[in-house]
């Protein structure tokens, strides 16, 4: 029987790419979007042709309500809910000095909220089944830090303290919970840096290149699967030695 993977933010974008590997292993999957011009009705196409079921939720993840309703769909819909993807995310940088409180608010919300609704509703699911796993994306800036993202920072770093909270509360139900760090990740975005401060960053990582998607991709499908189930509480850094 098909497993059931649901990603937050999944219609674009590395969440897109998340979606898409998990597929390939085989699993149906529920892509989360937020905004009607978000190209979700591709994505589950895409998905579909690779021969897994897959439906498109609209709900907003920094909404503990919505967040339940969208749960409850997935498992009316396919009967379980076996992995969670928390990838749902934005940013709003700017020095502390002056950063508007919204903008921090915002982050805080979008990011680390919306993991407390998103596992906060699956799990119960998860534990009657018992079994589950969860992914939680942070970051490389929730280890390490960076300058003008205290905002961005603080929702990462609290998503590596949830996770493996979470981790020793839920792991005798046969779940697991861990999160991806990844460092610099070659995307259109960073594609659009400034050659002398994308040479500045790469610079700083000992194997001299961005990440790609499909490195984050692999990360997760690995932590996903049957080879990682005596894996729980653990970040997993994908990026290249820019911080050890």
């Amino acid at each position: 029987m098909a497993k059931t993977a649901l990603i937050t933010g999944a219609s674009r974008g590395i969440g897109r790419e998340l979606a898409l590997r998990l597929a390939d292993e085989g699993n149906n999957i529920v892509v989360n979007y937020l905004f009607e011009d978000e190209d979700y009705a591709g994505a589950v196409a895409e998905i579909e042709k690779k021969g897994v079921k897959a439906i498109a939720i609209k709900a907003d993840v920094s909404k503990f309500g919505e967040v339940e309703a969208m749960m409850k769909q997935t498992v009316e819909t396919f009967g379980s809910i076996d992995i969670l993807v928390n990838n749902a995310g934005i940013t709003r940088d700017g020095l502390l000095a002056r950063m508007k409180e919204e903008d921090f608010d915002a982050v805080i919300n979008v990011n680390l909220k919306s993991v407390f609704n998103c596992c906060r509703h699956a799990v119960p699911y998860m534990m009657k089944q018992r079994s589950g796993c969860i992914i939680n994306m942070a970051s490389v800036v929730g280890l390490c830090g960076q300058g003008g993202q205290t905002n961005y920072s603080a929702s990462k770093a609290g998503m590596i303290g949830f996770t493996k909270s979470l981790a020793k509360e839920i792991g005798s139900r046969n779940i697991t919970v861990n999160a991806v760090a990844p460092g610099f990740v070659e995307t259109p975005m960073t594609d659009a840096m400034p050659q002398k401060a994308r040479e500045e960053i790469l610079g700083s990582i000992p194997l001299r290149r961005g990440g790609s998607v499909d490195d984050i991709a692999d990360a997760v499908a690995f932590l996903a699967s049957e080879a990682a189930s005596y894996i729980t509480g653990h970040v997993l850094s994908v990026n290249g030695g820019m911080y050890m």
